[in-house]
């Protein structure tokens, strides 16, 4: 891999860990488990049985509380102290040439994780005030394929992975946040008409 690639995987990845921090972990560490990739020296960490084993219960227990509404927006709040560090580590391996994890690649992870953890959490709390549950639903799922699909890109094509991973998760916020605006502006249609009716 060029510097240009193995810079957009780590970065990718760091994205990533900010959607779907476990799952990421669970990804990294499989592929180096199977020989599917050769993983930098300090992120073969990932493919120990304890880190696997740990983070794929938490990617089914996170599965579980993103489909659920409030309790995913809680979630989200929890895992700020997961998926931002997740994040650094996983962009400052990446980019790691002798294992040591430099103080910039930790920074540029932890600033890409915390910018699509914020807009993913920002997402769901508007949905969430939303009348519509099948929404939540909706979105959950979206964010799981997305992860799913930049997971399975982000070795080969590293760049692919991370522009579907932004792309999606920025089409969605401004879908969302349109749909905000829709329900907003029909409540205080009708609340204006009851307020008719009733003078």
């Amino acid at each position: 891999m060029t510097e240009a690639h193995i810079f957009a995987l780590g970065l990718a990845l760091a994205c990533l860990a900010g959607v779907r921090a476990y799952l990421t972990v669970f990804g990294v560490g499989i592929a180096g488990l199977m020989g599917w990739v050769d993983l930098p020296s300090a992120l073969a960490v990932t493919t120990s049985p304890w880190v696997l084993g740990t983070a794929g219960a938490l990617a089914v227990v996170e599965f579980g509380a993103d489909k659920i509404p409030g309790v995913d927006s809680g979630w989200d709040l929890l895992q700020t102290l997961a998926r931002i560090p997740a994040g650094a580590f996983l962009a400052a391996a990446t980019l790691s040439d002798d294992g040591q994890l430099g103080a910039g690649a930790l920074a540029l992870g932890a600033t890409a994780a915390l910018g699509t953890h914020a807009l993913k959490a920002t997402t769901r709390a508007v949905i969430n005030a939303s009348p519509e549950p099948v929404s939540n639903w909706t979105a959950s799922l979206g964010e799981d394929a997305t992860a799913l699909g930049a997971l399975a890109l982000v070795f080969a094509h590293p760049f692919i992975a991370l522009g579907l991973l932004l792309t999606v998760m920025v089409l969605g916020a401004l879908g969302v946040f349109a749909l905000a605006r829709w329900v907003w502006r029909r409540g205080r249609r009708l609340r204006t008409q009851a307020d008719a009716s009733t003078a």
